[in-house]
């Protein structure tokens, strides 16, 4: 499947396509079974090339878990959500019971997860305020077993059901990305940049718009953890935007005949070139 959106925008790695299915797909990467890894990791192998597959025991972490829409899997973090709460925020050294989960799962996590859940990643100001954030959050327990993420040029629409397109876009291209995204709707706010993990962005976020009559773009990679985690495979100046499939093919759609084809984009990407 080719993009008209990724060819006008000269983008530098593949639109990904997130997929749910009750097969699982040969020779796609995957995260051992209850091994620490970040979906976003995964995401940056399938923008170059590669599938990437998860299940509910091959999420990689919690929040990966909740991404990519297999139930609020904070209830089984370590000392249970509310020790999530504190990890997120001012971390679990303040209290009782975080205090005795630290003590039980220093052998068992990596060092530096270890030193977040101690210390607190310090997202949020408060332990009451990433309570209400993950209140927030659209979790949902999608009806497939697997979610594929893979790089759009390998889908066959004849065999496999897209639910999200992501694409990779640095400043100028997000620019691009966002205007085309409003080029053919009534209103001015067809784009949204909620404040979430990497996967989230690119995972429940979308699935949620995905139900609506007019879906809205997700901006994503605003999450400085993930973004960590993709430096050494992505160029640094990247964000995420992912849409559902409807919107996807209505923005197709639109490339011709819009700015895209007119002469201030082409002197901008003469520029960046």
């Amino acid at each position: 499947m080719e993009s008209k959106i990724a060819a006008a925008l000269n983008l530098k790695y593949s639109p990904v396509v997130l997929i749910w299915t009750d097969e699982k797909p040969e020779h796609a990467l995957q995260f051992k079974t209850g091994k620490w890894g970040c979906v976003m990791s995964m995401f940056a192998k399938a923008a170059k090339g590669r599938a990437a597959v998860f299940d509910r025991e091959t999420f990689g972490c919690y929040g990966g878990g909740v991404g990519l829409g297999f139930g609020n899997q904070y209830l089984n973090f370590p000392g249970g959500i509310e020790c999530f709460y504190y990890f997120l925020s001012i971390g679990n050294e303040r209290w009782e019971t975080g205090e005795e989960v630290t003590k039980i799962i220093g052998g068992f996590v990596p060092k530096d997860i270890f030193d977040i859940f101690v210390h607190g990643e310090g997202d949020i100001k408060s332990c009451k305020l990433a309570q209400k954030f993950v209140d927030l959050l659209p979790i949902v327990d999608i009806p497939a077993k697997f979610v594929v993420l893979k790089p759009l040029q390998d889908v066959n629409l004849n065999k496999e059901a897209p639910v999200i397109i992501t694409f990779l876009a640095n400043p100028d291209q997000l620019t691009a990305l966002v205007i085309l995204a409003n080029y053919g709707r009534e209103g001015i706010e067809n784009v949204i940049t909620p404040y979430a993990a990497g996967c989230q962005t690119i995972g429940i976020f979308p699935y949620r718009e995905a139900k609506l009559e007019n879906p809205r773009a997700v901006i994503g990679l605003t999450d400085i953890t993930a973004r960590r985690n993709i430096r050494r495979q992505l160029d640094k100046d990247l964000l995420s935007f992912a849409v559902p499939l409807k919107m996807f093919q209505e923005m197709e759609g639109n490339v011709e005949g819009s700015f895209l084809q007119k002469e201030t984009w082409k002197v901008l990407m003469e520029q960046g070139s």
